[in-house]
């Protein structure tokens, strides 16, 4: 009885957390460049036991890609395919599929955030700012039209294991690898789309459907919970008598 109410409380514990998991997609849904994340969980036995609980593993965020949207803003791009924009603040880098730049006084562009779009510099005679579906950066000035830069994107050998700091931006870990960092282009490279942005991978539907589910699995594990305290309260009086 001791390990059914064991089992039914780790359930519990383990149904709260993925019910925090699917409640953050779904407050985010409308983020762009977010990334659902996922709970994942384990059988909790010892050795030549059979299960006695569920241990939770962790979540990781799933890097299926967004539906593009053209954009409002000036300076919007979005990745078609793999990789990240590669961003500095100080010394410090972080990865995202979030395209929403803006220009700042010094003439680099940046995220709400403040991080600054890696390699990237728009003179302040721009007229007009166009980037190519292989990255490369055109500005109109009186002049005429040049190039002034290209972006590249960071991929890494295990994006799942990449460290969420808020869901739009992201760490390398260990696990993650090292980023190779490369223009997008090639035959069957990434594209940019400029003009667009990645809306967030979290369908509202499936995450709607997805608290139904953990709500039902929390609740049978709140009534086996329930029944082994009542079992034990059996037992109890029985020795008492």
């Amino acid at each position: 009885m001791d390990r059914a109410l064991f089992a039914a409380a780790t359930g519990m514990a383990a149904q709260q957390r993925n019910l925090d998991v699917i409640s953050n997609n779904l407050a985010n849904a409308d983020v762009a460049g977010f990334k659902g994340r996922s709970e994942t969980f384990a059988v909790l036995a010892a050795p030549g036991e059979p299960g006695v609980g569920t241990v939770a593993l962790g979540a990781h965020a799933v890097f299926t890609q967004g539906k593009l949207e053209r954009s409002n803003g000036a300076f919007d791009v979005a990745i078609d395919g793999d990789g990240f924009f590669v961003l500095r603040r100080g010394r410090e880098f972080a990865y995202t599929r979030d395209g929403e730049f803006s220009r700042s006084a010094d003439g680099t562009l940046r995220n709400g955030a403040g991080w600054r779009l890696r390699g990237v510099r728009i003179p302040a005679d721009a007229l007009r700012v166009r980037v190519t579906g292989d990255g490369r950066i055109q500005v109109t000035s009186k002049g005429g039209t040049r190039e002034i830069a290209r972006i590249s994107l960071a991929h890494f050998p295990a994006p799942e294991h990449l460290r969420s700091l808020d869901g739009t931006l992201f760490r390398e870990t260990r696990a993650s690898g090292h980023p190779r960092i490369a223009p997008p282009g090639g035959q069957h490279g990434p594209r940019l789309r400029f003009g667009m942005l990645e809306r967030s991978n979290v369908s509202i539907i499936d995450a709607m459907m997805q608290i139904l589910t953990a709500q039902r699995a929390y609740e049978a594990n709140a009534k086996g919970v329930q029944a082994a305290d009542e079992m034990l309260r059996i037992a109890n009086n029985l020795q008492r008598g």
